[in-house]
């Protein structure tokens, strides 16, 4: 959706992680839905920003679901799981757009804008990056820089100006391989334990590993 996604699209941090909204290009916002947040927890919005970042602790378990105020109505939304799915966004679909079910979210720890996640028609994969759409990201204890970035314009999750790589199919062994190490990289650098710079040379070398294997 260019600018106006939010990649990661899903994510699942600790109670207590500091989750860091980052903007990759135009101008958004992380606007929680005052009623689809867990009983007692605080509706968190950045409002419409152009450049910075924003960022917000979750202290309250549940599932949180929020939105871009400009673009809302084309879908743009995104969905934080912190510790276990709970509240009001397991109730019913989200108004605007899709996200990936909580389920996969947890199981997945981050789901990426533009992959399936659970067959359910929700979304949840896909790649973003310095002027691509969103951003967002964090680390326990209110860090920033870890891969709880948001895609798109504001990255959800940890993965803002970073980038989540679509992961294509693969059907080798060694290429099923490769698939779990890209997912253990982008789940590491997701919660933070890398940096941008050391997940794009780990992802480089990667690619380089499928270079040879397909030559």
């Amino acid at each position: 959706m260019g600018n106006n996604y939010f990649d990661p699209i899903g994510l699942r941090v600790d109670p207590g992680t500091t989750v860091q909204f980052e903007l990759a290009a135009g101008a958004h916002s992380a606007t929680a839905y005052a009623d689809r947040i867990p009983e007692g927890a605080s509706a968190f919005d950045s409002g419409t920003i152009s450049d910075g970042s924003f960022e917000y602790t979750f202290e309250t378990p549940g599932t949180y679901d929020y939105y871009c105020i400009p673009h809302k109505s084309i879908g743009m939304v995104g969905r934080i799981v912190v510790g276990s799915p709970g509240g009001p966004a397991e109730e019913d679909s989200i108004p605007d757009g899709e996200v990936p079910s909580s389920e996969a979210i947890v199981d997945q720890g981050t789901v990426a804008y533009g992959s399936s996640s659970d067959g359910s028609g929700n979304t949840g994969g896909g790649m973003m990056g310095r002027g691509g759409s969103g951003m967002m990201s964090g680390r326990n204890g209110g860090g920033v820089g870890g891969l709880p970035a948001v895609g798109g314009v504001l990255g959800m999750l940890g993965v803002l100006g970073g980038g989540l790589y679509w992961l294509g199919n693969q059907k080798s062994p060694q290429s099923t391989t490769d698939d779990s190490a890209r997912k253990t990289l982008q789940n590491r650098y997701a919660r933070g334990e890398i940096d941008e710079e050391e997940y794009r040379r780990r992802r480089e070398r990667l690619d380089a590993t499928d270079e040879d294997i397909s030559n």
